[in-house]
Formats: structure tokens, C-alpha cells, sequence
């Protein structure tokens, strides 16, 4: 019969560390730019997007009084962004419709971008206060970025082009080359 094999603490430390180190992976969210397979709210970002209503430019137009303060999620492309009156950045947004699952590139989920429609179903200006990381830098939000606001319509409309503004309580930013859109289908999977 041979020996039975004993592992000292230090060894039976080492083993726990590395299974809990492999179950957390597992287990791991998208982080920031949600490299996953469905989209994937932060935990602040589902706080503030709890009760809120999808920006729908077709039903704000027939029933205003209904949307008027009303707390709205919209995602958008940068389209430009300037300073905005009292601080922040004030930006001109292509609204797109998120798509149920992201595109991957294969099967690893951090293969996989965040998915927006490649249609504008709406233009739209926002007023947000920006984190620094996203003010200046390589990953800015600039034109081209995406983002996901989470706010309420002003009274207010933009004096350029009488679009309505947004007024955010909170975003979320992909930089360019971190999301795409459903016409990436043709070399992506889903």
C-alpha cells in the first residue's frame, strides 16, 4: 500500500487561494467597458437606472405632459461636445437602441463590445458633469465616443437646431473602438 500524501497549511492556503481566485473569474462582470456577452449595467449605473423610462422622441412628442420630469435612459453616439453653461460638457448625441446581446469576436467574452444600433432614431443634447479620466486623455469622451445618460428632459431646446436637452445625473463612456454597432455583424459573432 503506498503512503498516504499529506499537504501541509501552507500548501492547503495556496489550493483554497487559487479555486477562490478561479470562481471569482468565473464569475466576473464586463467591468468599465462591459466585455461580455449582454449588456451589463455597473452597480451604480443599475442604481440610477432604476424606475427609469426608455427616451422614446416618437411618444415625448404626442404626450409631453406624461414624459415631463420624468427620469430617462438613452444611449448616444458623440456627435460633438462643447462646455456647457456652469460647468460640465454639453454634447450632441445620435441616439441608438441598445441591442439584446453584444457582438464577440469568438466565444471569450472579453471578446465582446457593448452593441448599438448603427440607425440614429433621434438626435439629442445633454449636459453632464464629466469625470476626470473621461475630461482629457487618450480615453476621453469625445466625438465618436458612446454613452448612456440617465436624466430628465429641461424645458429647455437647443438654440442651433431646437433639439431637446437633457440634463444627466449620471453617464457611462465608451470610448471610440470599445463598442460597435449591429453593422459589425458582418465580421463579428454574436
Amino acid at each position: 500500500m503506498l503512503p498516504r500524501r499529506t499537504r501541509s497549511p501552507w500548501s492547503r492556503r495556496l489550493l483554497g487561494a487559487l479555486l477562490v481566485g478561479v470562481l471569482a473569474s468565473a464569475c466576473a462582470s464586463g467591468g468599465q467597458y462591459g466585455f461580455a456577452r449582454t449588456y451589463e449595467p455597473l452597480s451604480d449605473e443599475e442604481d440610477f437606472a432604476e424606475g427609469a423610462r426608455e427616451y422614446d422622441p416618437v411618444m415625448i412628442e404626442r404626450e409631453p405632459e406624461s414624459w415631463r420630469g420624468s427620469k430617462l435612459s438613452i444611449f448616444g453616439v458623440v456627435k460633438g461636445r462643447t462646455h456647457a453653461p456652469g460647468g460640465g460638457a454639453y454634447l450632441t448625441l445620435s441616439v441608438r437602441r441598445l441591442e439584446e446581446r453584444n457582438l464577440c469576436d469568438d466565444m471569450a467574452d472579453d471578446t465582446c463590445r457593448v452593441t448599438v444600433s448603427e440607425h440614429e432614431f433621434a438626435l439629442l443634447h445633454a449636459v453632464v458633469k464629466l469625470l476626470p479620466e473621461d475630461d482629457i486623455g487618450k480615453l476621453s469622451l469625445a466625438p465618436g465616443s458612446l454613452v448612456r445618460v440617465i436624466g430628465t428632459l429641461t424645458d429647455n431646446v437647443d438654440k442651433n437646431d431646437g433639439m431637446q436637452v437633457l440634463t444627466g445625473q449620471y453617464y457611462r463612456h465608451w470610448p471610440r473602438n470599445y463598442f460597435v454597432t449591429d453593422a459589425d455583424r458582418a465580421h463579428m459573432k454574436m
